[in-house]
């Protein structure tokens, strides 16, 4: 999952870069309200991480200017301000969730995948397609009840293309939100696909990820549950 962190702490913003990759995720930061803005406007992300106290362009403004502009990914508020004052007027200019300065990585873990989830229309914590069980949070999956060991490239290629189910999911989307700056053009993406669709044929014995030539990747594993 691809997320933009704005934060202009650059010790905080280097802490949560890190501890976000270490949980799989792709995160690309900006110090500065307008170059911020800028990235999320231009930029498809899965998830904004949003400071308040910003140089440049005031965190409230920002999402004032992407929610009229009908951008609609989550935004989740990471700030000092923990009035509630603050936090009323953040939610009802559109942000999805807020969350007070200091937290828990592991808090700030739970919080994205929790609207991410929302925004797919999900109910439930884990991605259940067929007999295919895809759990975000701790990283794992299953399918006929086999347990799947994935790389983590391979699991973050997965859950991307499982997250747009029944969608056929281009080889350009793909790059864009599980790999850092890879050209579309490249192998790296083919060879995990490979790997990825070899070791879940193994466990079911049948194809779960295809592909629509010229277009993308689906999955194919029955009705979603």
């Amino acid at each position: 999952m691809k997320v933009l962190l704005i934060e202009d702490n650059e010790d905080l913003a280097a802490s949560l870069k890190r501890g976000l990759e270490e949980r799989g995720y792709q995160i690309d930061v900006t110090y500065d309200g307008n170059d911020g803005e800028e990235k999320a406007f231009i930029s498809a992300y899965d998830c904004i991480l949003l400071d308040l106290n910003l140089p440049g362009k005031d965190g409230l403004d920002i999402l004032s200017f992407l929610r009229n502009n009908e951008i609609d990914t989550p935004i989740l508020i990471i700030s000092a301000r923990d009035q509630v004052e603050d936090k009323v007027a953040g939610l009802s200019i559109g942000a999805d969730d807020y969350l007070a300065k200091p937290f828990q990585m592991s808090e700030l873990h739970a919080r994205i995948q929790t609207l991410i989830r929302r925004f797919h229309g999900r109910s439930q914590p884990v991605i259940q397609i067929g007999d295919l069980i895809i759990d975000p949070m701790n990283r794992s999956v299953s399918m006929d009840d086999k347990i799947v060991n994935l790389s983590v490239k391979e699991f973050d290629i997965l859950e991307y293309v499982a997250q747009k189910y029944p969608r056929t999911v281009s080889t350009e989307e793909i790059v864009e939100h599980v790999y850092d700056e890879l050209d579309p053009q490249s192998s790296v993406l083919r060879v995990h696909m490979i790997k990825l669709r070899k070791k879940l044929k193994e466990a079911t014995e049948r194809d779960v990820l295809k592909t629509r030539r010229g277009i993308g990747y689906y999955i194919s594993c029955g009705k979603n549950v």
